[in-house]
């Protein structure tokens, strides 16, 4: 029987295919911790860089995901998925080992550093957008969310321990050699994925009944907008991502040491207890998604995430309270994204059919990634205007009210991701979910 004909949950720890993919993507978001702290570096320890370089630096990596929807739409019509993704590992792995080749003949520039960062951003794009159809070849539908939490939970654990291992890695080689470990763990990734064995079916037109792919990209931006679950859960999404944006990571760290006057290591073990956080929230996603249901799940990790904010940006009094303030609000922050996460992850690949996944993935990464620039920047200018306090409050309750989004829809009464549970909660789109011809 093939594996998308499965309906029983499995063991996943007991299928090695399955664990190869999980020790693929696991060393590879390992690696992704240094690189995110020696990019920078080098920016402005080799290079001067400026705040505003540094600045474009972030920004080019998540630019790719604005033509997500068109890449998406490009992938959906590509036979083998477990190639491309391949293919990502292996650009992402050459350009990173780029940099220390330029450092070694002292040729490196901040163009390059813009380059790497615009390149690699895009391989991600395509290792994402082929990631969906191939990740319900390789897991049973009943192991969805069992599957997500243990990726999500190697994610969040490279969050704890990355950093530390990155920083005296840094330390102790530079910055541009550090970054050939990431490299290497993307070839790691490649090797490890090209062993991973899925039924992935041939397309299904040929060349002369392709349509555009400007057409293939609309379908899928279409498909979200008239299924009641995606549509509810992209605004969802995209909502508490541009409140979470709004406060940021650079405005928290700004709140936490001028407004709270913490101290830069104080500052750091409370981000590190948040990614403690994350990592028991997605650990335990799975135990509360079968006590409570995968939509309640969702509907209280969406206020769960961005509420918390509150805690840190009511704080005062001793040293000791604001510094606990900073900690749980990082913590719960933490707890309530992965439980978001592990449950909607899991509920779209449950509702979203075959010949559609890679296009509705880009369409939906355009329109939920592409709004976190511009909630940072409007983070910036109300932060100018009316302070940090208010803006991390306003951060906090609009994200909080993205659950309004959620109401409505089917996803408060769906329970599980039993083929019927999700048929009977997805109202008229029932029909939508037939499979596509590409």
């Amino acid at each position: 029987m093939s594996r998308p004909e499965q309906t029983g949950a499995i063991a996943l720890w007991r299928d090695r295919r399955f664990c190869r993919f999980w020790a693929a993507q696991s060393v590879s978001q390992f690696g992704d911790r240094i690189t995110e702290l020696a990019l920078p570096l080098i920016a402005v320890s080799a290079l001067n860089a400026s705040a505003n370089q540094v600045s474009w630096l972030t920004a080019l990596i998540w630019t790719p995901n604005l033509l997500a929807i068109f890449l998406g739409a490009w992938v959906d019509h590509q036979a083998h998925k477990r190639r491309l993704m391949i293919l990502a590992d292996l650009v992402r792995a050459a350009v990173l080992l780029s940099l220390p080749a330029a450092h070694l003949s002292g040729t490196v520039t901040l163009g390059q550093l813009y380059a790497v960062a615009l390149l690699t951003g895009t391989a991600g794009v395509l290792f994402n957008t082929a990631y969906p159809p191939f990740f319900v070849r390789l897991v049973p539908r009943a192991s969805y969310v069992d599957a997500n939490s243990k990726l999500s939970a190697s994610r969040s654990a490279s969050y704890v321990a990355g950093p530390a291992i990155g920083g005296p890695l840094v330390q102790a080689l530079t910055a541009p050699v550090a970054i050939v470990v990431d490299a290497l763990t993307f070839l790691v990734s490649a090797v490890l994925v090209s062993r991973v064995s899925a039924d992935e079916p041939l397309a299904a037109c040929g060349t002369s009944a392709t349509p555009s792919l400007l057409r293939r990209a609309k379908e899928g931006l279409t498909f979200i907008v008239r299924h009641p679950v995606l549509r509810a859960g992209l605004g969802c999404a995209a909502t508490v991502n541009f409140f979470t944006f709004v406060a940021g990571s650079g405005l928290i760290v700004l709140f936490a040491s001028r407004s709270l006057e913490l101290s830069a290591g104080v500052i750091g073990i409370a981000f590190g207890i948040g990614a403690t956080g994350s990592l028991l929230g997605a650990v335990f996603a799975p135990r509360i998604s079968r006590r409570f249901g995968v939509g309640r799940s969702i509907i209280v990790g969406a206020v769960l995430f961005p509420a918390p904010i509150a805690i840190a940006a009511t704080a005062d009094g001793p040293l000791w309270l604001r510094a606990g303030a900073l900690a749980a609000a990082e913590f719960f922050s933490g707890f309530g994204v992965m439980l978001f996460d592990v449950n909607l992850n899991s509920l779209q690949a449950a509702v979203i059919p075959d010949g559609m996944r890679s296009r509705v993935a880009g369409a939906y990464s355009t329109i939920n990634y592409g709004i976190r620039p511009v909630g940072a920047i409007v983070g910036g200018l109300l932060a100018t205007l009316i302070g940090l306090r208010p803006t991390l409050l306003i951060a906090a309750v609009g994200g909080a009210l993205s659950l309004l989004w959620l109401l409505p829809s089917p996803i408060p009464r769906i329970r599980s991701l039993a083929p019927s549970n999700t048929a009977d909660t997805a109202g008229d789109a029932d029909d939508d979910q037939r499979p596509v011809p590409c």
